[in-house]
């Protein structure tokens, strides 16, 4: 189709960037100022500057409306919270003697005060700070961030626009504050809160904004009916409002459903749309209600989740097919480009073909400002960049990387018996008991110790050749070595090995299976200055040759204790990498579970009789829709019996997730047939354990006692208190002590005291219970 030039000039925009930098200059920041080696000044001014040079790197782009407000020190959630005054009572005292470590206490905790919970953003593997809400929550307007970094990037001569989490999704990720019945719904503050809202637009204006974004993702998910009269008042009162700027409200990863008429009839001068993958469908609905006459739309047609390139001319039919629905159409990336690296230009090992196919933020950035400019003066404009993307994605399209025939005709043959155990549960359970002799409430860890400068260095040593493959390992050993003393003296009874020779989790296996591609500088932030480099997966995936066997039967050899064999589960390995989208992601699962079924099962001929497969990501990656959930789940679950099945009834297969509500799986997690789980319960108070509880689930659980996410070194008496809490819902029998998640992010000391603490707290609660 040839899109015909606008009515008015499309205009390109994003609605937020990357925040890291190029060298991760925040994140390094940060950390400076917690270890008191950047002072608040020099931080601040770090931030400012990054913020400077990513509206600069937009501007010169092409982009002409710039996000403001998007940048944060740690999570755009927490800083709403800050926006509204919504401070839990135990920090208010931090919060009022300086505000920036009241702020850094929320999102850390301190050792005398517990952080905010933290949890998945939606299906991503952004980890948000969950607003605490009660009764008597009095929300105050502070919208001092908001105007100085509105002020900073008009300051530059630029069209700027801030960018809010809305008050309907804010309320919906909001939890009861502890002490609060569980049944109560911040939902019902939403009158006390617009007030605030309505204040902070007004300074907005006053600062001399003309539009503000205010994101409402929460709508995409099914929503209750009175949640969505919730949202048509909330945006009602706000359109209402006359002291304020234009309102866009967005929304993202998915389709509205019911909620697209009533954000269409809402007061508000526009909408921003997602038209990617599922939510697509927002095209037919649109056109459905009416479209939104002599408003304006902002289409979300680059996948701005995804690092493959844009379809220009795909993209450029569905915008023409846009113009007659709005009054004024505007070009997006589908969200925040937050969850994409920052430059393909960057990477320097990738096959320069390759590299054609990529498409990071500043390359989607160039994709969106084309699409708008092909959009406001017809294709002819930009003949040159389609005929250069047809080339490229025809080369992607005929790749031999793409297909392997042998790959695909294992995946096929695969048939229902391979993935279920020779034996059930009560069974396996009882051989497996008799082979391990564990004591009642075993403890253990997840999985990885902390990763010490040494060992980055020493990683770094062998990449540029100053230490040989022998000298690395000898290196590794050492550490391995180191691990399995101290966890033996404090009396831990199931080992690990500590996982020293691991730079990721995901990453680690990418780089030894066929398919994976991995980048150097592809950082994308998972949570505060925790940033990961997800690898690609751009073909068939296969194991060439065994991945973790060296390192694992080391450990075995040094010990008469039982070690774990330690692996990323295959929804894992799709949901932490950027995946293939040129087929259904069931099918690369299949593939990639096949891949560690024989890794799996030549860990468990080495004498390994633990293995634990991670599956953290399976709730992150389960549908935001209801209907399109049962089929996720049908091929998620499949993929993990496939890579555990095969082994014997006595060996015991663990799996461990952490960060996510699990009370909407369950029922899959059930579906695993895994022997024992371990999940974060900490910050949540030991909220799964009452949710496995509740489901009648029969197998081992670990609901952690220790949150790992924080510096604070749990008190013996506290960890006890949590286990005691657990045995509330979870038989003694069936109960496992252990942290939230890996030690990887902690330091030697506190990760000593704490998992010194966890087995005294297992052996006080073991002498109770005798």
């Amino acid at each position: 189709m040839t899109a015909q030039p606008a009515a008015a000039a499309a205009r390109a925009t994003v609605y937020g960037y990357p925040r890291q930098g190029p060298d991760r200059e925040l994140k390094k920041a940060v950390e400076g100022y917690w270890k008191g080696r950047v002072t608040a000044d020099a931080l601040r001014e770090t931030a400012a500057e990054l913020r400077r040079a990513n509206w600069r790197q937009l501007a010169d782009a092409g982009v002409h409306e710039v996000p403001t407000g998007d940048f944060s020190y740690y999570d755009q959630v927490l800083d709403t919270s800050v926006m509204v005054g919504a401070i839990p009572g135990r920090h208010r005292a931090a919060v009022g003697a300086d505000a920036l470590d009241g702020y850094f206490a929320m999102a850390r905790g301190t050792q005398d005060v517990a952080p905010l919970e933290m949890t998945k953003w939606f299906d991503t593997n952004y980890h948000y700070l969950v607003p605490e809400l009660g009764p008597d929550t009095v929300f105050t307007a502070d919208s001092s961030k908001q105007v100085t970094e509105l002020k900073e990037a008009l300051a530059l001569g630029l069209s700027a626009r801030p960018v809010l989490v809305g008050p309907v999704t804010y309320l919906l990720l909001a939890k009861p504050a502890p002490g609060v019945a569980a049944d109560f719904e911040p939902l019902t503050l939403l009158d006390r809160l617009l007030p605030v809202y309505a204040e902070v637009l007004a300074d907005l204006r006053a600062a001399g904004a003309e539009w503000v974004q205010l994101d409402e993702p929460a709508l995409v998910q099914n929503r209750t009916p009175a949640e969505l009269n919730a949202a048509g008042r909330a945006y009602r009162d706000l359109g209402s409002l006359t002291d304020r700027p234009q309102l866009l409200v967005a929304s993202y990863f998915d389709r509205l459903g019911d909620a697209l008429p009533v954000l269409a009839k809402a007061p508000v001068e526009g909408l921003a749309l997602d038209f990617t993958d599922s939510a697509a469908a927002n095209l037919d609905a649109l056109a459905a209600v009416g479209g939104l006459p002599g408003k304006r739309l902002v289409a979300g047609v680059v996948n701005g989740r995804n690092i493959w390139i844009n379809d220009l001319e795909k993209s450029l039919s569905t915008l023409g097919t846009l113009l007659g629905l709005a009054g004024q159409v505007d070009v997006a990336a589908s969200c925040s480009l937050l969850h994409v690296p920052l430059d393909a230009a960057a990477e320097r090992d990738i096959d320069p073909q390759i590299l054609r196919w990529l498409a990071f933020a500043r390359q989607k950035t160039a994709e969106i400002v084309t699409l708008a400019r092909g959009l406001s003066e017809g294709t002819g404009a930009v003949a040159a960049e389609l005929a250069a993307n047809r080339a490229d994605l025809a080369s992607r399209a005929r790749s031999p990387i793409t297909r392997d025939p042998a790959v695909r005709e294992r995946a096929a043959a695969v048939t229902d018996a391979d993935g279920r155990r020779s034996q059930p549960y009560a069974e396996r359970t009882a051989a497996q008991r008799a082979h391990l002799g564990l004591p009642l409430l075993p403890t253990t860890t997840i999985g990885s110790f902390p990763q010490t400068t040494e060992l980055r260095t020493a990683r770094a040593d062998l990449r540029a050749g100053r230490i040989d493959t022998a000298g690395y390992e000898q290196r590794i050993e050492n550490e391995i070595r180191d691990v399995l003393a101290f966890q033996e003296k404090a009396g831990i009874d199931v080992l690990v090995h500590g996982e020293p020779e691991r730079n990721d989790m995901v990453q680690y296996f990418a780089e030894q299976l066929t398919g994976y591609l991995a980048t150097q500088h592809g950082w994308v932030q998972s949570y505060g200055t925790r940033y990961v480099r997800p690898p690609v997966l751009a073909g068939d995936i296969s194991r060439p040759h065994p991945m973790t066997v060296r390192w694992t039967a080391y450990a075995n050899s040094l010990t008469e204790r039982p070690v774990k064999g330690m692996l990323t589960g295959p929804v894992t390995m799709l949901a932490w990498s950027f995946v293939r989208d040129d087929q259904p992601l069931g099918d690369t699962a299949r593939q990639v579970a096949l891949a560690l079924r024989d890794e799996v099962g030549d860990l468990e001929a080495a004498g390994t009789s633990v293995i634990q497969v991670d599956e953290p990501a399976l709730r992150e990656t389960l549908p935001l829709r209801a209907a399109d959930r049962p089929a996720y789940l049908d091929w998620a679950t499949e993929a993990f019996r496939l890579t555990t099945a095969g082994v014997r009834p006595d060996t015991q297969i663990h799996t461990h997730m952490c960060y996510a509500e699990f009370g909407d799986i369950v029922q899959a997690i059930d579906d695993l047939d895994a022997d024992v789980i371990s999940l974060e319960a900490a910050r949540s108070h030991m909220q799964v354990a009452r949710e496995l509880a509740a489901h009648g689930y029969p197998r081992e659980a670990g609901p952690g006692v220790y949150d790992i996410h924080s510096p604070r070194v749990p008190s013996t008496e506290e960890a006890a208190a949590l286990l005691r809490k657990g045995l509330e819902a979870i038989p003694a029998e069936r109960l496992w002590v252990n942290p939230d998640c890996g030690l990887k992010t902690r330091a030697w000391p506190e990760t000593r005291a704490s998992l010194e603490n966890l087995v005294a707290a297992a052996r006080t609660v073991r002498a109770e219970l005798a």
